[in-house]
């Protein structure tokens, strides 16, 4: 008798059960993989951000200015490659529903400290040569149908313009870049804004500082902060990665809740795959005797059970992991809010291994009471 055909039999001894056994998993694969792309989305960027990039802001709250002249009292300590800054726009397009991060930064520093942004070399040159250009992310320009030469509005809500009701920018690229790189930003030029803002002149959001040497990132961010000391505007200096980290945790610490959330979902449906095993073994005891007497070891019958489980757990959770790898090829539901959208390689091993883990788990007492199973008991019982 061969043994994979005797699996698929004992399997589908009970077919309705064993239907909603497989849609119980399937399911809890189908939201393990949702979930894990939303919290993929919630941490944009501290994948990829920079051991070697440190980020200054002010050590009262991000949302407080540093001066401008910081940045050439940074730029001369050694160990400093490039500083460039940044300054949160908050500009509105349309309608507040329309959120988008809109930046102002120094075009040249911010792409070299930045190379993971890729833009073409003309239109790199268009953005420099117009006070009023911008650049925005392919998936931003998506959304709202924008190519190079379109003109975008925006209301600013923290800086009004001296003349008029509105920001006027110009789209001179479209930036790109690898998966995981949030391309629904945009990024106008910082000069402009210095100049046709009725407030907060000289000043600057927080500084991106590249150092030479990532390893030496904890104390060059010491030596920084202890430079402003005791000044009107001291910093906090903190790697990329926290800053991006600390940024994201402003909505709530999304990550731990969808982590949470699966957790909880996949017990459940872990704990009915074992009550199915559980029952398809006690229905069977009979023929296990027969199994036994026919000559199958305790080892055997011990790995035939474990077959079945894992086989379930593997179509229900393969099948639902692949739904869910499917909604995500089809881009962000939600039209841009979420600057990344997608199921990382990392979390569909990761889903594997747990379906593994919940195959064992939900066979292996099954399987040890069948492999212990004695043949005079068994045929008492029935």
């Amino acid at each position: 008798m061969k043994f994979l055909p005797l699996v698929w039999k004992n399997i589908w001894r009970r077919k309705f059960r064993t239907t909603f056994t497989l849609l119980s998993i399937f399911i809890a694969f189908l939201l393990f993989g949702i979930l894990m792309t939303i919290r993929n989305s919630f941490a944009f960027g501290v994948q990829i951000a920079g051991l070697d990039r440190l980020v200054l802001i002010n050590k009262v709250s991000l949302i407080m200015p540093l001066p401008f002249a910081y940045q050439a009292r940074l730029q001369s300590v050694p160990g400093v490659e490039l500083v460039t800054h940044n300054s949160w726009f908050n500009g509105i397009y349309q309608d507040p529903s329309n959120f988008f991060a809109n930046i102002a930064v120094e075009p040249e520093p911010f792409m070299k400290v930045y190379p993971e942004y890729t833009l073409p070399p003309d239109e790199m040159q268009a953005w420099l040569e117009d006070r009023q250009g911008a650049i925005v992310g392919r998936d931003l320009a998506s959304r709202f149908g924008w190519k190079v030469g379109d003109r975008v509005p925006l209301v600013g809500t923290i800086f009004p313009p001296k003349t008029g009701d509105v920001w006027e920018f110009n789209v001179r690229g479209i930036y790109d870049g690898a998966d995981g790189i949030d391309k629904t930003q945009f990024f106008f030029r910082y000069d402009y804004l210095e100049e046709n803002r009725t407030f907060g002149e000289g000043q600057v959001g927080w500084y991106v500082v590249k150092i030479a040497d990532g390893s030496r990132a904890v104390e060059m961010s010491r030596q920084f902060d202890s430079m402003f000391e005791n000044s009107p505007a001291e910093t906090k200096t903190t790697t990329e990665k926290g800053f991006v980290e600390g940024f994201a945790s402003q909505v709530g610490d999304i990550g731990s809740i969808m982590i949470a959330v699966s957790s909880v979902v996949l017990v459940m449906f872990g704990l009915v795959a074992a009550s199915t095993m559980a029952q398809s073994v006690r229905e069977r005891t009979a023929e296990l005797a027969v199994l036994k007497t026919l000559g199958f070891t305790g080892p055997a019958i011990l790995l035939l059970v474990l077959a079945e489980s894992l086989f379930i757990v593997f179509l229900g959770g393969g099948l639902g992991l692949a739904l869910a790898w499917l909604i995500v090829q089809g881009g962000d539901p939600t039209g841009g809010l979420l600057a990344i959208f997608v199921l990382p390689t990392a979390d569909v091993w990761f889903g594997v291994g747990l379906m593994t883990a919940m195959g064992i788990l939900a066979g292996m007492a099954p399987a040890v009471n069948a492999m212990r199973l004695k043949i005079t008991d068994a045929l008492r019982r029935n």
